[in-house]
């Protein structure tokens, strides 16, 4: 019985096991804001930035096998299961990674990628020759990281730091070197039979969650400090902002990135480009939006500090640079409004590093949509000088 998915336009759409299946990851990135909230020391924010790195590459990676395979089959489900019941404790060790959950951490992490990539030797075992060798040169990459991971795992502090960020450099350069192994040699380019429509489908499936948790995380913030009618405002922009970010992305972005990666003749090649990679700094800056609107929140006439600054202009700079991303590859096309929405967050940045947190939420907001009231006229205008 084979477990790779048929061909047929059904079997390219999003699963409810696989929706499922994200739950947990809404959770991994609450335990994650949470954690910046709480220290957004320079510290904390590096190690975060490692954390937010491995959680999106066992989201990501899980998508791709799941891209290949048929949900529908009762060992995938179990796979699946089996990944949610790791990624909760993964999540809940999270917080702690870097203290005394740092082996458990690691360990879980360890666990889940190499069962994922041993069941995708099994699926592939008698049915594309290919296929399979590509994962076992994956697996191989995933072995040697994990050495990195564990050894950083049981580490002091400074040291598994560096043990991880070796660990994730390995990861995330596995692809580009695509998979190369001794003996095997490299992966052939387009081997994996992707679906394009379905990797753009979870993708924007998983925006959507995390600007769910942006409003989750906010509306949790605001019950506890509305106030005043200066922490309604606060919350009002909050709101907005997000509302702005899912416009920036859905009305255009996400549907030249789906239509690439549906036409396409190189369609792993494209899903590496537009998926793996293009939408790690969108997720991060959502995430990094949801500490800001936070910090805003709480404390909204306080003079900001550089980390608050850095919260609440740099998660919707991420964004906007995941979204210039995504938008020249997809459409081969510089989107002048996000320059200028970039321009107007740095110069916010420097021009006013010291102002009321309020203030500086008001900026985020009114610059994410200035981006997108020029970017919605801009496609009018071109879209009538077409007709």
């Amino acid at each position: 019985m084979s477990l790779i998915r048929g061909k047929s336009a059904e079997k390219t759409k999003a699963s409810f096991p696989e929706l499922f299946f994200d739950l947990v990851f809404v959770f991994a990135l609450i335990q994650l804001s949470h954690t910046l909230v709480e220290d957004f020391s320079s510290t904390t924010l590096a190690e975060s930035i490692l954390l937010i790195l491995a959680i999106w590459w066992l989201w990501v990676y899980t998508t791709w096998i799941t891209n290949l395979l048929d949900t529908d089959k009762e060992a995938v489900r179990l796979l699946l299961f089996a990944l949610m019941f790791g990624g909760i404790l993964l999540a809940i060790a999270l917080p702690e990674a870097f203290k005394h959950q740092g082996p458990a951490f690691a360990a879980l992490y360890c666990a889940m990628q190499l069962v994922r990539s041993v069941f995708m030797l099994y699926a592939y075992r008698s049915v594309d020759r290919p296929s399979y060798l590509t994962f076992v040169r994956i697996t191989v990459w995933v072995i040697a990281s994990s050495v990195f991971w564990m050894i950083g795992g049981f580490a002091s502090l400074e040291a598994r730091v560096a043990f991880w960020a070796v660990a994730l450099l390995i990861e995330y350069v596995s692809p580009l070197a695509r998979y190369w192994v001794p003996g095997l040699g490299s992966s052939p380019r387009e081997t994996l039979d992707i679906s394009g429509e379905h990797m753009a489908e979870r993708c924007a499936l998983f925006v959507i969650l995390c600007l769910g948790e942006t409003i989750l995380t906010t509306g949790r913030t605001a019950a506890e400090h509305m106030q005043s009618n200066l922490s309604v405002m606060v919350f009002c922009s909050a709101f907005l902002t997000t509302g702005f970010m899912w416009w920036i992305y859905f009305h255009h972005g996400q549907q030249k990135a789906a239509d690439k990666a549906e036409t396409t003749s190189a369609p792993e090649t494209v899903a590496h480009g537009l998926f793996t990679y293009g939408h790690l700094p969108i997720v991060a800056g959502i995430i990094l939006t949801a500490v800001g609107e936070d910090f805003s929140l709480s404390h909204p006439e306080e003079h900001s500090s550089l980390k608050t600054t850095l919260a609440i202009l740099g998660g919707p700079g991420l964004f906007l640079i995941g979204n210039i991303w995504l938008k020249l590859t997809a459409a081969r096309k510089l989107p002048l409004s996000h320059i200028a929405g970039l321009v107007i967050l740095l110069a916010t940045a420097v021009l006013l590093p010291v102002q009321q947190n309020f203030t500086i939420q008001m900026v985020s907001t009114v610059t994410l949509l200035i981006v997108a009231l020029w970017e919605y006229l801009a496609l009018q205008k071109a879209n009538a000088t077409t007709a």
